[in-house]
């Protein structure tokens, strides 16, 4: 069994959508779309009758609310539950369903909001956004591993399907390109003096993908991928 990204286009690259109960990892540069793609991801689980849970580490989400709501997302839904764990804003609920956390004061306390949010509304999936504050924040890489893996031990634990967005790119693999189940990578390129954004799935594990970079863009109900076209013509 598959569970939909909410991107039909992107779906057909992973040969019917994820493998549910797993983590993923979706990186690239800011500005290409990795909010925008986890949102995709939990509202297709918010049409399903599922309980979601977006998790915020930089941008307040009452600005994510409003960014989503020009593609048509209704992040009242309540369905969609959010915790704000971004180091600035106000301790209040922004909407219904929605927990502050702040931030930096400690990441254990993001996790018991974490758990208690998932086995309080059985959420099913997760959006964690962007993993790449906790990195930052984190004084070595084995302290963030640590950190890392306790995170995944709490969704294996609920079995919960989870994307997990990093903007810290390298040119050589992370510690969450190794422990998740699979990769996405957003890129932007140079081609014919335009920019165009490409997608490519670099890893999934359990099954054949498609392997090969496409198109997509933004329009006026999210990213459309366009898994039948070729970034460069042969």
């Amino acid at each position: 069994m598959r569970i939909s990204t909410g991107i039909p286009g992107l779906d057909e690259m992973l040969k019917g959508g994820l493998i549910p109960g797993r983590a993923y990892l979706v990186k690239g540069e800011p500005g290409l779309g990795k909010t925008t793609m986890s949102i995709h991801f939990l509202m297709a689980g918010v049409r399903n009758g599922e309980n979601v849970l977006y998790v915020t580490l930089e941008e307040p989400l009452d600005m994510i609310k409003n960014d989503m709501s020009k593609f048509g997302f209704d992040l009242n839904d309540p369905h969609f539950h959010g915790i704000d764990a971004t180091p600035v804003g106000k301790k209040t609920h922004i909407f219904e369903g929605v927990h502050y956390e702040e931030f930096a004061e400690s990441f254990q306390k993001l996790m018991r909001a974490l758990e208690e949010r998932i086995r309080e509304k059985n959420i099913r999936r997760i959006a964690i956004d962007p993993i790449t504050m906790i990195r930052l924040t984190t004084k070595d890489e084995l302290e963030y591993r640590r950190q890392f893996l306790e995170l995944l031990k709490i969704f294996t634990k609920y079995n919960v399907t989870v994307l997990i967005t990093s903007s810290i790119l390298s040119s050589y693999p992370d510690v969450e390109d190794y422990l998740t189940s699979g990769v996405i990578e957003l890129r932007r390129y140079g081609v014919g003096g335009k920019t165009i954004r490409g997608i490519q799935i670099l890893k999934l594990r359990g099954s054949d993908f498609d392997e090969e970079v496409r198109p997509y863009r933004f329009t006026e109900r999210g990213i459309e991928v366009y898994s039948s076209e070729r970034l460069y013509a042969r």
